[in-house]
């Protein structure tokens, strides 16, 4: 898949670049917060929705995405990581997201015509679809089912695809609306995959659960019967001495 490849080159570089940050003492939680912080100035200018808005909005948004790898990278090299860490990076994740939405918002809002083609119903539904697609991920990991990875369009390619689009839109005023109009599908198309994962796992691992409870029937076998030769001896005896009364019986019957 394109994200796990961009995510492990992308973790090869962090790591190298997190040897060098580690330097500066500043903890992995507070680059965490930094790279969300960051966010919020490429928000703004992509508000302003002018040629050069859309490109240093767009570098910024992917600097910022950049930027919260190097968190983890940070806690591996000093050996800081923490089951906090992991949720305030992955929560932080999803305000990033949500502001990055948000300066969209703001852009479609922002005059009469700039909302002709309904982009800020389509930033609407692409930020309740990347939520969803995430909230997912963390519910079925709360299960205990691994889940990241599953779908179309995990994290690393929304945030592509809105930097690809703000880019592109520099050139062509479309661009960033069919970004969004596959955002508004994919994501929600993602979260139905995910969903329809977690049924498929949980189901395999209740049919296996209920296979192990079962319990085996033993096929049915028929006892043998031991007779003793002794026994065996007197019943013969027996046969022989009731032929032998028959035959005197006949006999004594027959001269009469």
């Amino acid at each position: 898949m394109l994200s796990n490849l961009l995510e492990d080159w992308a973790r090869g570089i962090a790591r190298q670049v997190g040897r060098i940050v580690a330097k500066s003492h500043l903890s992995p939680n507070s680059l965490t917060v930094i790279g969300f912080l960051l966010n919020f100035p490429a928000a703004f200018i992509l508000a302003q929705g002018q040629s050069w808005s859309w490109w240093v909005g767009g570098l910024m948004v992917l600097f910022a995405g950049a930027f919260d790898m190097l968190d983890g990278a940070v806690a591996k090299v000093t050996g800081k990581t923490s089951k906090f860490g992991a949720f305030l990076d992955s929560t932080l994740d999803r305000c990033s997201e949500v502001v990055v939405f948000l300066g969209l918002l703001m852009y479609y809002r922002s005059g009469p015509t700039t909302d002709q083609y309904h982009g800020s119903v389509l930033v609407y539904i692409a930020i309740a679809g990347s939520l969803l697609v995430s909230y997912v991920k963390a519910r079925a990991e709360g299960l205990g089912m691994e889940c990241k990875g599953v779908g179309l369009l995990p994290r690393p390619e929304r945030v592509l695809m809105i930097v690809a689009g703000c880019i592109v839109n520099i050139w062509w005023d479309l661009a960033l609306i069919v970004i969004l109009w596959i955002l508004a599908i994919g994501t929600n198309f993602t979260a139905i995959q995910r969903i329809w994962y977690v049924y498929s796992t949980a189901k395999a691992q209740e049919l296996a659960a209920q296979a192990a409870k079962t319990p085996v029937v033993p096929a049915p076998q028929i006892a043998a019967v031991s007779v003793s030769p002794a026994k065996e001896i007197a019943q013969e005896n027996g046969e022989e001495e009731n032929l032998v009364r028959k035959g005197w019986r006949f006999r004594r019957a027959g001269n009469r």
